[in-house]
């Protein structure tokens, strides 16, 4: 089954962008990210939508990030994407008059909320500027592994 990866490629382009700190064209984005212009730009336009990233045309033009890195959290970005399912696995729906169906079904309904409220809780803790703090952390110790 396939994973739905555009939070994590959101927070990949974010991650550049913010460090970078200038407008970013979508197709520099999709080359850091091995994707398509065409998703960016889809991708981005959702963000926009959520007051998160702001678009400018032009020779100095591109995507940049207008909401304060302190404010933005997981959260906020996965219900801009349009919440996407948590987890690829799910219920058995064929007989829901079978009363071994619904008992399974009633323990992993509680089960699966359960765990998307803690992941979810979990996001609304987390922002964009802990996660640009993390990645110049690590950038700093590569570089002086390197020296």
């Amino acid at each position: 089954m396939k994973r739905d990866s555009r939070l994590s490629s959101v927070l990949h382009a974010l991650l550049h962008m913010a460090e970078r700190g200038e407008p970013m064209t979508s197709e520099t984005l999709a080359q850091c990210m091995c994707t398509n212009p065409v998703v960016v730009r889809r991708t981005m336009g959702l963000l926009r939508e959520a007051g998160i990233v702001a678009s400018s045309r032009g020779h100095a033009g591109g995507w940049a990030i207008v909401a304060d890195l302190e404010k933005v959290t997981l959260r906020q970005l996965h219900e801009a994407l349009g919440e996407p399912a948590i987890f690829a696995i799910g219920n058995r729906n064929e007989t829901p008059e079978c009363l071994v169906e619904q008992s399974v079904n009633a323990v992993l309904d509680k089960a699966f909320a359960d765990a998307e409220t803690l992941l979810l809780d979990r996001f609304a803790n987390v922002t964009l500027a802990a996660l640009v703090a993390d990645f110049a952390r690590r950038a700093a110790v590569r570089r002086l592994q390197k020296d």
